[in-house]
């Protein structure tokens, strides 16, 4: 087996280090295609390397964040990389480690951290994911910046401006936030975290077939904003990522790498976008949908993990309505909010039909889709069909990287999956193929076929 030293001497980073163009978008040097101007991003400093051992104090110090730092993490992230982050910090000023036990991103973990940190000038946070969330949250809220040290390449929020937080009602929502002032990956770090948090991290990658074909479809139908800029930006990135699927699984840096930098350029396409539409439509929504009402069914999976199998789910479901030279014919929506309130809870139930109204369609409004569908099918297929990847390689591609392929692989009953398929459009306003197949009255009989 490999040291990882010997996987350091072996990773082959893009020409011009892991952070070119990163550093270009920071600097200014990049140009917007879409605006032709010189694009802005909300960072300061990101720095990925295959090694930042003895840099970490000079990368904080960098940011002029305060004087008096807190280094938060949990105990998993503490051993990984934040007692060794805590320590080089002292040479900047005190340092108070803040080290929760299991947390969990809700508004209850958001009160208790706020008054943990209420000290501190400078909040550092070592770990992926929930840590992350939970930085980001309350540094915003509490008009403090912030910088992260990478612990695994586990989700793409790492440089998103918005937080997924629970609500005391139980509804998990991406809320605005802030972006990091700093975001420091060692990639020798990340790649010997444990195999499935890179995996999670690939299946969060991979969604970007499923979510630009339904982001299109939304904006040619429904008008809704669309840009190409996020999909520009990564696209050279993910075809190398997707060459190195098989590096995930191994736990090799170079592959860790460039996941890092697809997961680093789609969070930038927040800052481009001001929405996460171009990597969350269809297949996100079924995840969020096990994640708030799954219950004591949920086998306690991370969101990327679901969300590969959900990338699956959807690509097979596009692939219905783009086999077909004959458009999809939609009715009226049919949504009862008292059967969502006996699945959601009123509270719930009362905020996602509000949330959802504009996709509900009456008997005009389902024309006038039909009439769209019927005029733009021949080329909206056409243009769909070009950003779809087969679905077998897919399939491929997540079983290299090692990622869960079924709910049974998730440990997640069968039918809790297929009332996420069949029940998730209801819980937020992004129009996907999920969607036209309700009102085209196929998706129950798609979604018993889901497991």
């Amino acid at each position: 087996m490999e040291t990882a030293s010997q996987q350091n001497t072996a990773a082959c980073a893009p020409e011009g280090g892991w952070a070119v163009l990163i550093d270009d978008i920071l600097a200014g040097n990049w140009i917007n295609p879409e605006t032709g101007r010189p694009a802005s991003v909300p960072y300061e400093k990101i720095a990925i390397a295959e090694s930042l051992d003895g840099a970490e104090a000079d990368l904080v110090a960098s940011l002029g964040l305060g004087e008096r730092y807190a280094v938060v993490s949990d105990a998993a992230t503490w051993d990984a990389m934040g007692g060794r982050v805590a320590s080089a910090l002292k040479s900047l000023g005190p340092v108070d480690a803040v080290i929760l036990d299991h947390p969990h991103a809700d508004m209850g973990a958001v009160s208790a951290l706020t008054e943990r940190l209420s000290g501190a000038d400078a909040v550092i946070a070592v770990g992926s994911g929930t840590i992350n969330d939970l930085c980001k949250f309350v540094t915003g809220r509490t008009n403090r910046r912030y910088a992260v040290f990478a612990t695994a390449a586990s989700m793409n929020g790492y440089t998103s401006t918005t937080a997924s937080i629970t609500l005391e009602n139980g509804l998990k929502v991406s809320l605005p936030s802030h972006a990091p002032a700093g975001f420091f990956v060692d990639l020798a770090v990340t790649a010997a975290a444990p195999r499935y948090l890179s995996a999670a991290g690939f299946a969060d990658c991979l969604v970007r077939s499923v979510a630009q074909i339904d982001w299109w479809m939304s904006h040619r139908l429904t008008g809704s904003l669309y840009s190409s800029v996020p999909y520009i930006l990564q696209g050279a990135d993910e075809r190398a990522l997707n060459a190195r699927a098989a590096g995930i699984a191994e736990g090799r840096i170079e592959a860790n790498g460039y996941l890092h930098r697809v997961l680093t350029l789609c969070g930038f396409g927040v800052s481009f976008t001001g929405m996460s539409n171009h990597g969350s439509m269809g297949e996100h929504q079924i995840s969020h949908y096990i994640d708030c009402f799954a219950g004591e069914n949920h086998p306690g999976t991370l969101h990327g993990q679901q969300v590969g199998v959900a990338t699956l789910t959807m690509a097979r479901l596009q692939r219905i309505f783009l086999d077909s030279d004959k458009p999809p014919v939609v009715r009226p929506t049919k949504i009862d909010p008292s059967e969502m309130a006996r699945r959601m809870g009123d509270d719930i139930a009362a905020q996602c039909y509000a949330e959802i109204q504009p996709k509900i369609f009456d008997a005009a409004s389902a024309g006038e889709i039909n009439e769209k569908l019927s005029e733009l099918w021949p080329t909206l297929r056409r243009e769909l069909e070009a950003f779809a990847l087969p679905v077998a390689e897919m399939e491929r591609l997540l079983r290299d990287a090692g990622g869960p392929m079924t709910a049974a692989d998730l440990g997640l009953p069968a039918d809790t999956y297929r009332e996420a398929v069949l029940h998730c459009r209801e819980m937020r306003n992004r129009y996907t193929f999920l969607d036209i197949a309700a009102d085209a009255g196929i998706l129950e009989d798609f979604a018993a076929g889901e497991a």
